[in-house]
């Protein structure tokens, strides 16, 4: 492959999940700014698109995973749509059954097909409960930028660049409304219970915060449960205001490029917000940075972590899906005061 001078077709497989779709961002932006000759194809769900919008030299097709590229014959017609883009490497920085079995059938062609190292090993013994090595481990972004550099293509992560503001359309506009106060967004909710702080005590945070006058508060979310929740806060608060529910993924990334921080759990909201360079406060249960989902570019002092003297199982687990009994309280150890002083510290107290 030419690294230098002709054009490099190359295919990136990332089909889910949004945080782990969102940390490749930083990755791509870097790997073109170095090799502006690569032509980057992403290999995502349609649902994911809208983050990459406007990201020069990267491209993106669709895996209709629920649709015509559903099992093993569905996989077989991806391939066979692929074909005429004629990749000449292809970058699988998933690794799951579906990227493998895509492996398999780029085999026949002979194409170089570079498969994303989880480090499982090392994360089962952050996360084991009986002589844990607790110990910081690679980034996820490192682990893909290191796909890369194993095709040729090796990138300095401490050169990227947040993605630029994105302009606010007039639906958006209409709905937030412009003023001098800070723009806060929070995102209170994640897939698991473990990495949730709980509700009665973001209510206290939520409380604080909008008593101060100072912010307009952005609440983020999904699905019905979470959005009647959001809309529940903003008829108590006065300065709350539910996004969820109103606006698109493309919408939702105009407002948040514009925030001037965001509150979240360990989850997806995180990795966006950190992907334009927003300053993002994380909160931290029974998952912890180092199993390497920290979002990108953030300094540590804006993680606000569970009490390991009380809970040193921590992390009892890399999605944060596996809760010893009693762990359940260990969110409610980040007192509310702590996190309304650090947003205080970001944004002016």
């Amino acid at each position: 492959m030419d690294k230098r001078g002709n054009s490099t077709k190359i295919l990136v497989i990332r089909l889910s999940a949004l945080g782990d779709v969102a940390m490749t961002v930083p990755v791509l932006g870097t790997l073109i700014a170095t090799y502006p000759q690569l032509k980057i194809t992403l290999l995502t769900k349609r649902a994911f698109m809208p983050i990459f919008d406007g990201m020069e030299g990267v491209s993106l097709f669709e895996a209709d995973v629920k649709g015509r590229h559903k099992r093993l014959m569905g996989l077989w017609q991806l391939y066979r749509e692929l074909r005429p883009h004629k990749f000449e490497a292809v970058a699988d920085l998933h690794n799951v059954l579906r990227s493998r079995i895509l492996k398999k059938y780029y085999a026949l062609e002979g194409i170089p097909f570079v498969q994303l190292d989880k480090g499982r090993a090392e994360k089962q013994a952050l996360t084991r409960a009986k002589n844990k090595d607790f110990r910081p481990l690679k980034s996820t972004h490192q682990r893909y930028a290191e796909v890369f550099r194993e095709l040729g293509y090796p990138i300095e992560l401490s050169m990227a660049l947040p993605r630029p503001r994105l302009s606010l359309d007039e639906e958006v506009l209409r709905l937030v409304q412009q003023d001098a106060k800070k723009w806060l967004g929070v995102a209170p909710f994640a897939a698991h219970s473990g990495k949730m702080y709980p509700l009665e005590l973001m209510e206290k945070v939520l409380g604080t915060l909008s008593d101060t006058g100072r912010y307009k508060i952005l609440l983020f979310g999904g699905g019905p449960q979470e959005v009647a929740q959001l809309e529940r806060w903003e008829q108590v608060f006065e300065n709350a205001f539910c996004m969820a529910g109103k606006l698109g993924l493309q919408q939702e990334l105009q407002l948040i490029s514009n925030l001037d921080a965001m509150l979240s759990m360990d989850s997806g909201n995180a990795h966006l917000a950190a992907n334009y360079g927003i300053p993002v406060v994380t909160l931290w249960g029974v998952t912890h940075p180092y199993a390497g989902f920290y979002p990108f570019g953030q300094p540590i002092e804006n993680a606000l972590m569970a009490d390991r003297v009380r809970f040193p199982l921590i992390p009892t687990s890399v999605y944060g899906n596996r809760m010893p009994k009693g762990y359940g309280a260990a969110m409610a150890s980040i007192a509310p005061e702590a996190v309304v002083e650090k947003i205080g510290t970001l944004l002016g107290s």
